[in-house]
């Protein structure tokens, strides 16, 4: 059964922090708060943690699984950035966005898309989130919570904790932290194309 821990959203606390991050460094699946939803995180590159993710999910061979960053200097360490890039991903970070670009030698093959090559990257405007990485010091492979047959995220821990309880090993309640998807933006091809519209604006990327 899992461990569920209360988190101030606003305010974390750094005992829990510090055990969250030591539940993922030891191959442990965590349902923790994002700016927009809540989702699924482990280790980069745990095969077996990535594997019950994909069983919770239900996700097949081409899911690009997103890489959830402190800051921009780790998203340079993961993908290939020039300055146009830098540029937009400066102005839509932190925030509930999603860029799909070229992934680096540092990032796992399994982790990324298997022909395109690519990896989602993210930079969530959520304190739990922030610290959890600071304490991990490396992102957090995620996906969102979307159960299987549904269409919109999970946003209660309350209604998450019965039904994932015995496949995940630890469950934050970070309080209501929204209820919609990131927006995805691909940016490997040198324009941006917006592949999902959720909860960040992308009425800039579609005049």
């Amino acid at each position: 059964m899992s461990q569920f821990f209360q988190i101030h959203p606003q305010n974390p606390q750094s005992r829990l922090i510090s055990r969250a991050a030591d539940i993922l460094r030891d191959g442990g699946l965590v349902v923790y708060p994002t700016d927009s939803s809540y989702a699924l995180g482990c280790r980069i590159g745990d095969k077996k943690a990535q594997d019950r993710m994909r069983q919770i999910r239900r996700l097949d061979e081409r899911h690009n699984f997103t890489l959830v960053c402190r800051d921009l200097s780790e998203i340079s360490q993961y993908s290939k950035i020039g300055n146009q890039e830098y540029r937009l991903l400066k102005q839509l970070t932190p925030g509930p966005y999603t860029f799909i670009l070229k992934a680096t030698q540092e990032v796992p093959r399994r982790l990324q898309n298997p022909k395109r090559k690519t990896i989602g990257l993210r930079i969530p405007d959520n304190p739990i989130v922030q610290d959890l990485i600071a304490a991990m010091g490396e992102p957090i492979m995620s996906t969102t919570l979307i159960l299987p047959g549904e269409d919109m995220p999970m946003t209660d821990p309350y209604e998450i904790r019965p039904l994932l309880e015995h496949a995940v090993d630890l469950i934050i309640d970070g309080g209501y932290c929204g209820f919609e998807a990131t927006s995805v933006i691909e940016l490997d091809d040198g324009r941006p194309k917006v592949a999902r519209s959720g909860m960040g604006d992308v009425s800039q990327f579609e005049t």
